[in-house]
C-alpha cells in the first residue's frame, strides 16, 4: 500500500516515474556505459547546465531491463523539507520492491529527520539481499544542506546496500572529494554531455534533415554541443524552408532557444544577478574586476563563481580568475538587454574598453572602443601602442580589421586616419590608402607624439612596396629608423612583429626593383627580428661564415608569425632568382613550417612558399613537383602579392606550362601580367621567359625581337639573345652576345650559377659548329660542373636531342653525370622519386611520426587516441597534415609512401 505525504495528500506517481525517451533519439553507447559502470559503486554524478540532456541519458539508462533490479526514480522538487524528501526516497525504494524492516518506520515530521532515523534506513538497506539503485533527478534543487549531509550518511553506512546516481546542474553538497579519493564516484560532466559532432549528424538524420557538412560544422560552432540547443535548431529546420540557409542566418535571440535560455536560466537567478548577467554579456570574457566596473558594484567575484558552479551557462576560462558565457545566451542576453535597457549597451562597451586598457589587453580595448563607436580611442589605443602591425599581421588581424569597419570616413584626428591607411593596405586598396595617408599628413603637427609619427612612417614603407615606388618606401624606413630611437625600448621590446614588418616590406620592395642583394640583407634582417632562432636559418647567416646547415627557426616571438613568413618567402625568391636552388627550398620549407607551427590561417598566406618550390622543381625539372606546387600556390587565399612577385609567378608558370608542351598556356600567362608598375629589372624577367617560350615554338625571330624591346640589360637577356640567334644560325652573334657573361668567378656582381651554366652550354654548342670538339667539351664539363651541385636539369632538357648526342658520343661522360637522366634519384629526401610523386612538402613532426607509425599497426583512429592520450580529433587533424605533407589521400598510401622514404 501506498504511504501519503506528511500533509496526508497522496505521494504524486508522476515523480516515481522516468521521463519517457524522446522518439528521435541520439543513442550514445559510451555514456550509458560509463552509467552502468557507476551504479555498480556507491555514486555516479551526471552534472551538467539546463537542457544538456542530464535527464534524458539517465532515464535513456533507467529504461535498458536487463540490470538484475532495475533502477528506481524519483525527481526531486524544490520545496522538498528534508522530512518530506525521505518520505518519497522511502515510497521510491517500497515502489521499486526494496523491503524494509518495520523498525526503519517514517519521517516523523517534514522539517528533518532524525539521526535514529537515518540510521536505522542505512542498517535495513544493509540488510537488503541486492543493492537499491535509486536515480534523484534534478538533485540541485534539494536546497537544504542537511538533505545532502543526511543522503551521505546513509550512502556510506548501507555497506554497498545503496547506489545513488544525481543528476544535478550544480555540483551537489555532498563530500565529492572523499568519493573520488576512494574511487568511489563515476562523474559525467558537461564537456562529457555535450553532442560531438557524429552526435549532431545523427540527430539532424533522426529530423530527417540533409545538412552540409559544414553546415554542422557551423552548428556545432553556435552551440558548442548543447543538446537542447541542437534539438531546438534541428526543430527550428524542419520549419524552414531552406534548413541552410537557416543555418547561415541563425540568430538565437528570434528563435525558442531564446525563450527556452530566458526562462530556464536568467529569470531563475535574483534580480542582482540578472543585472551583473545583462551587464557583462557585452564582452568575451569577464573578469570580476571588469564585473564590477560594469556594475558598479563589489560582488562579482562571489556571483560569478556561483554561477559557474551551478553551470548557469557561464563557465571558468582554464583555471583562470576569467570565465565566459556560453555564446548563445551571451547572445540572448544582449538581445534582452537591448530590449529592457535601450541605450544602456554601448556605455557598457567603452566602460569596458576602458577598463581593458588600463589592464594592457590592448586588442579586446580596441574591440570595446570600437563597439562602443568611440572611434578616437579605439584609434588611439594602436597608435599610441605601436600595434598598426596587428592590423596586417597576427592571428587577431581579421577581428581588428572588422572591428573598424563601421568606423565613418573622414573620422577626424591622426590616429583614426592612420588606422584607416592601415586597414585599406590589409584589403589591397593602394588608393584608399593614399587618401587616408593624405588625411594624417593633414591631422600631424610638429606636436604630435612619435609614435603616430612612426606609424606615419611604417605605412609610408608598405605604400611605397604596395606602389612599387622604392625610393617612397626607403625614406619612411629612414624616418621610421630614426623615431625608433625615439620611443621606451620597453614599448618597442613588446612590439616585435613593428621592426619585422618594416623590414619584410622593405626587403620585399627592394627584391620587386631587382636589387637581391640588397634584399636579401633586409630580409634576413627581417628573419632575425622575429626571435632567437631566425638568426640561425639557413642563408640568413652573415657573409663569409660557414653555412649551418638545415636548422629552422622554432622559437619567434608571438605576433610575427605572419612577417617571418612574409620574410622567408620574399628570402626563398631571392634566392631562386640568384640561382641558389637548395637554399630557395629551405627557405620556402620554413615558411610553410612556421606558416603550419603558427596556424595561420589560409587567408592570412600569400603561396611564395610553395610557387619558389614549383620554380625550384622546373628547373631541376620534376614537372609533377612543379604542377604540385604552382597548384597550391595559385590556391592560396592569402594577401595578393606584389606587382613583382606576380611577374615572377607569372614567369614560373609559364616555364612550367612550356614544359608540359603547353606554350599557348604559357604565352596567356605571361600576357596577363600588367608591366605598369615594374622596374625594368622585372620586365626583362618577362621578356626572357617569353622568348624561351618563342624559341620552344620554333619562332626565333619573335624570340629575339621580344627581348630587343627590353629596356634592361643583363646577363640573363644576353644568355637568352644568343640562344635565340643561335637558333637563327647567327653563331658569331651569338658569340658575341656571349661575352656579356663572365665565364666564371665568385664576386658579388658574378651572373646566378644558372645564367653562367647556361653561358657555358651555348659556348659548347658554339664550339662544336665550329668544330672544335675540345673546346666543345670543355665548355660543357664547364656548364655540368655549374649545374650538378643544384641538379640544373631542364637548361639541358631545353637543348633538344644534341645534349643526347653528346652523351651517346662520350659513356664515361654519361655515366658520371647520371643526375641528368629524368628520374634519376637526387640527394634530398624531399624531392621527386622516380614514381613521379611530388615531394614532402615539409618534414614531418615528431608527433606525426608517432601518429604514422600507429597507423602502420592498423590501429583505428580511437585505438590511435588512446595510446597517445590524445583525442580522436587531434589524431585526425595529425593525419590530415600527414596527409597534405606526404602528397597522399589515404592512410593506407601514407603508410607507403613514407616506406617508401625510408620514414618508418
Amino acid at each position: 500500500m501506498a504511504h501519503r505525504a506528511h500533509t496526508g495528500d497522496p505521494m504524486l506517481t508522476a515523480r516515481f516515474t522516468p521521463p519517457a525517451v524522446p522518439e528521435l533519439l541520439v543513442h550514445r553507447p559510451e555514456l550509458l556505459g560509463r552509467l552502468a559502470a557507476g551504479a555498480r559503486g556507491p555514486l555516479t554524478l551526471v552534472n551538467g547546465p539546463a537542457g544538456s540532456g542530464k535527464t534524458v541519458l539517465a532515464a535513456h539508462w533507467a529504461a535498458d531491463r536487463r540490470a538484475p533490479r532495475p533502477p528506481m526514480w524519483l525527481t526531486v522538487e524544490p520545496d522538498d523539507a528534508p522530512g518530506a524528501f525521505w518520505a518519497y526516497v522511502l515510497e521510491a525504494l517500497h515502489r521499486g520492491g526494496v523491503t524494509l524492516p518495520p523498525e526503519v518506520g517514517m519521517p516523523a515530521r517534514a522539517e528533518g529527520v532524525t539521526r535514529s532515523f537515518l540510521v536505522r534506513l542505512a542498517d535495513g538497506l544493509a540488510a537488503s539481499p541486492q543493492p537499491a539503485v535509486l536515480v534523484l533527478d534534478q538533485f540541485d534543487t534539494a536546497r537544504p544542506p542537511a538533505t545532502a549531509e543526511a543522503l551521505d550518511f546513509v550512502l556510506r553506512h548501507a555497506a554497498g546496500g545503496l547506489r545513488i546516481v544525481l543528476t544535478s546542474r550544480s555540483d551537489p553538497l555532498l563530500p565529492l572529494h572523499r568519493y573520488r579519493a576512494a574511487g568511489e564516484i563515476v562523474e559525467i560532466r558537461h564537456a562529457d554531455l555535450r553532442f560531438t559532432h557524429e552526435d549532431a549528424e545523427a540527430l539532424l538524420g533522426e529530423h530527417r534533415l540533409d545538412i552540409s557538412q559544414p553546415g554542422i560544422r557551423r552548428l556545432m560552432e553556435r552551440t558548442e554541443g548543447w543538446a537542447a540547443g541542437v534539438r531546438l535548431c534541428a526543430l527550428a529546420m524542419q520549419r524552414s524552408a531552406d534548413p541552410e540557409a537557416f543555418l547561415r542566418q541563425f540568430a538565437a535571440d528570434r528563435t525558442t532557444i531564446a525563450g527556452y535560455l530566458l526562462a530556464e536560466v536568467l529569470d531563475a537567478q535574483p534580480p542582482p544577478t540578472q543585472d551583473l548577467l545583462l551587464r557583462v554579456c557585452v564582452t568575451d570574457r569577464i573578469h570580476p574586476d571588469l564585473a564590477d566596473a560594469l556594475t558598479g558594484r563589489d560582488d562579482g567575484a562571489r556571483t560569478l563563481a556561483g554561477l559557474a558552479r551551478d553551470n548557469a551557462f557561464l563557465e571558468q576560462v582554464d583555471a583562470s580568475a576569467w570565465y565566459r558565457l556560453h555564446p548563445l545566451f551571451a547572445e540572448v542576453l544582449r538581445a534582452h538587454l537591448r530590449q529592457r535597457c535601450p541605450g544602456l549597451e554601448p556605455r557598457l562597451h567603452g566602460r569596458a574598453a576602458r577598463w581593458l586598457a588600463g589592464t594592457g589587453r590592448l586588442t579586446e580595448a580596441v574591440l570595446q572602443g570600437a563597439a562602443a563607436g568611440d572611434w578616437p580611442f579605439a584609434a588611439a589605443q594602436l597608435v599610441d601602442n605601436l600595434a598598426l602591425g596587428r592590423l596586417l599581421t597576427g592571428l587577431e588581424a581579421d577581428r581588428l580589421g572588422r572591428a573598424f569597419d563601421g568606423m565613418p570616413p573622414g573620422t577626424a584626428g591622426a590616429a583614426p586616419a592612420l588606422v584607416a591607411a592601415a586597414c585599406r593596405t590589409a584589403a589591397q586598396d593602394p588608393t584608399g590608402c593614399e587618401d587616408a595617408l593624405r588625411r594624417a599628413d593633414a591631422a600631424l603637427t610638429d606636436s604630435s607624439g612619435p609614435a603616430a609619427r612612426l606609424g606615419r612612417a611604417f605605412l609610408g614603407v608598405l605604400a611605397g612596396r604596395a606602389a612599387g615606388d622604392l625610393a617612397a618606401a626607403e625614406r619612411a624606413a629612414v624616418d621610421a629608423d630614426r623615431l625608433l630611437g625615439e620611443l621606451p625600448p620597453a614599448l618597442l621590446a613588446a612590439r616585435p612583429e613593428l621592426r619585422a614588418l618594416l623590414s619584410a616590406h622593405l626587403g620585399a620592395a627592394e627584391l620587386g626593383a631587382g636589387h637581391l642583394e640588397r634584399a636579401g640583407a633586409t630580409l634576413t634582417a627581417a628573419v632575425a627580428a622575429c626571435g632567437p632562432q631566425g638568426a640561425q636559418h639557413p642563408g640568413t647567416e652573415h657573409p663569409g661564415t660557414e653555412h649551418p646547415g638545415t636548422e629552422h627557426p622554432g622559437t619567434e616571438h608571438p605576433g610575427t608569425e605572419h612577417p617571418l613568413c612574409e620574410a622567408l618567402g620574399s628570402l626563398a625568391l631571392v634566392e631562386l632568382l640568384r640561382g641558389r636552388l637548395r637554399r630557395a627550398a629551405e627557405h620556402a620549407r620554413a615558411c610553410l613550417a612556421v606558416a603550419e607551427r603558427s596556424a595561420l590561417p589560409p587567408e592570412r598566406r600569400a603561396g611564395v612558399d610553395h610557387l619558389v618550390l614549383a620554380g625550384v622543381a622546373v628547373e631541376q625539372d620534376d614537372l609533377p613537383a612543379a604542377r604540385h606546387h604552382l597548384d597550391l600556390a595559385a590556391a592560396a587565399t592569402g594577401v595578393r602579392p606584389d606587382p613583382a612577385t606576380a611577374a615572377r609567378a607569372a614567369v614560373i608558370g609559364a616555364r612550367i606550362a612550356l614544359a608540359e608542351g603547353d606554350a599557348d598556356a604559357a604565352l596567356a600567362a605571361l600576357h596577363a601580367v600588367a608591366v605598369a608598375r615594374l622596374s625594368d629589372r622585372v620586365v626583362a624577367e618577362l621578356a626572357v621567359a617569353e622568348s624561351a617560350v618563342h624559341l620552344g615554338r620554333g619562332d626565333a625571330e619573335a624570340a629575339l625581337k621580344v627581348l630587343d624591346a627590353a629596356a634592361a640589360d643583363g646577363p640573363e637577356r644576353a644568355v637568352a639573345r644568343a640562344r635565340a640567334l643561335l637558333a637563327l644560325g647567327r653563331g658569331a652573334c651569338a658569340a658575341q652576345a656571349l661575352e656579356a657573361v663572365p665565364a666564371a668567378g665568385d664576386d658579388g656582381d658574378a651572373p646566378a650559377t644558372p645564367v653562367r651554366a647556361h653561358a657555358s652550354l651555348l659556348r659548347a654548342q658554339l664550339a662544336e659548329e665550329d668544330g672544335d670538339a675540345e673546346e666543345a667539351r670543355r665548355r660543357l664539363a664547364e656548364a655540368l660542373a655549374l649545374a650538378r651541385p643544384e641538379e640544373l636539369r631542364r637548361m639541358f632538357v631545353e637543348t633538344g636531342p644534341w645534349m643526347r648526342r653528346v652523351l651517346d658520343r662520350d659513356p664515361a661522360s654519361a655515366r658520371l653525370h647520371g643526375w641528368l637522366t629524368p628520374g634519376a634519384p637526387v640527394r634530398t629526401a624531399r624531392a621527386a622519386r622516380a614514381d613521379g610523386r611530388p615531394p614532402v612538402v615539409e618534414p614531418l613532426s615528431a608527433r606525426e611520426v608517432e601518429v604514422l607509425r600507429k597507423a602502420a599497426e592498423m590501429l583505428s583512429t580511437e585505438e590511435m587516441a588512446a595510446e597517445l592520450f590524445v583525442s580522436a580529433n587531434t589524431v585526425k587533424t595529425h593525419l590530415k597534415s600527414i596527409y597534405r605533407k606526404l602528397c597522399v589521400t589515404r592512410r593506407s598510401d601514407a603508410v607507403h609512401r613514407a616506406q617508401d622514404l625510408g620514414m618508418l
